[in-house]
């Protein structure tokens, strides 16, 4: 059974930055295609951005792209989001998704789930 657990959320002025981890046990971590998620109050949640098996294919939504950076570390079995020149809007629980095999967008591709690190940009 995948476990996930994320850290690294906080509070930040609005143009600081967060590096967000999400730790990965439970099985092999190479085999599987890793997702950040987030959801702020009120809203659905929504696809940040992916990475591949190997790390060297990402994937951001519009909204984060070219502030937000998506790595992973194999060896560490550990997934990263950093992200630059936060906004106010970026607040929000973040999640990081496992699935085996590819990438995918959508939530329901995933089937497993961090509970989630909390993120507030105070303008």
């Amino acid at each position: 059974q995948v476990q996930l657990v994320e850290s690294g959320g906080g509070l930040v002025q609005a143009g600081g930055s967060l590096r967000l981890s999400c730790a990965f046990s439970g099985r092999t971590f190479s085999i599987y295609a890793m997702a950040w998620f987030r959801q702020a109050p009120g809203k659905e949640r929504e696809f940040v951005g992916n990475i591949n098996l190997s790390g060297d294919r990402t994937y951001y939504a519009d909204s984060v792209k070219g502030r937000f950076t998506i790595s992973r570390d194999n060896a560490k079995n550990t997934v990263y989001l950093r992200m630059n020149t936060l906004k106010p809007e970026d607040t929000a629980v973040y999640y990081c998704a496992a699935r085996v095999g590819p990438t995918a967008t959508i939530s329901e591709s995933f089937d497993s789930w961090g509970q989630g690190t909390q993120v507030t940009v105070s303008s």
